[in-house]
């Protein structure tokens, strides 16, 4: 998976970022990572002194910044974004990179087909998803189940062409829809959410899922 960059957003995340990168070591994926990490975040700049990561400093501020600046500089032929909290399971990766292969640029994860799922998922969260990935397939036929999931592949040069700037978890709605603007290619993956390791979610539910609402209907009113 030489061939293959993880852009992994990790605030606050210096107990968890090492159980994760071990596991991936494990593995024997040979793949490239690229931890996003902001300046004052002191703990987990710290345990990756040991990595053989490649950490970026983050500029901005917030997730989708992160996800933005870790894309924006990954050198391999694709990416695919990956969280620091063991919620992600990088067994996927493999038969993710070949389905990108396989004539696509975007590689959606959904936790809503069989054999998928969420031991992180909430009633208000999966309410909150199911209203916003309809409202994206009636406003934008965009044909995805998942759209508040961010465990997505692509084609690194597909994701650079898509101009992402929306700097919070609005970012996960823009990604597909944008993509859907491009014409580009892209493919619903079952996969398993697990739980976190430690911590809970950095995304305030109704806060952010009204943000998420004003992103949508911005993207169908101006188009870009």
């Amino acid at each position: 998976m030489e061939n293959l960059t993880l852009v992994i957003p990790a605030k606050y995340e210096a107990t968890t970022l090492p159980v994760v990168l071990k596991e991936i070591e494990k593995l024997n994926l040979n793949c490239k990572k690229i931890v996003v990490v902001p300046k004052y975040d002191k703990e987990t700049l710290e345990v990756l002194k040991i990595s053989d990561c490649e950490v970026l400093i983050q500029k901005g501020e917030g997730f989708g910044s992160a996800l933005i600046e870790g894309l924006n500089h990954s050198k391999t032929e694709y990416s695919c974004i990956f969280n620091a909290d063991g919620s992600f399971d990088p067994k996927y990766l493999d038969e993710m990179l070949k389905r990108n292969k396989d004539n696509f640029e975007f590689i959606f994860s959904t936790r809503y087909k069989k054999p998928g799922g969420s031991d992180d998922d909430t009633i208000l969260t999966f309410i909150g998803n199911y209203f916003f990935t309809f409202l994206s397939k009636v406003l934008f036929q965009l044909n995805i189940s998942d759209i508040l999931y961010t465990y997505v592949m692509g084609k690194t040069k597909a994701f650079q062409d898509l101009a992402l700037d929306h700097n919070d978890f609005t970012f996960c709605v823009e990604l597909p829809i944008k993509a859907k603007f491009k014409s580009f290619r892209m493919h619903d993956f079952p996969s398993y959410e697990r739980p976190r390791i430690s911590g809970k979610k950095k995304v305030n539910e109704l806060k952010d899922g009204f943000l998420i609402l004003i992103s949508i209907l911005r993207l169908f009113i101006f188009k870009k």
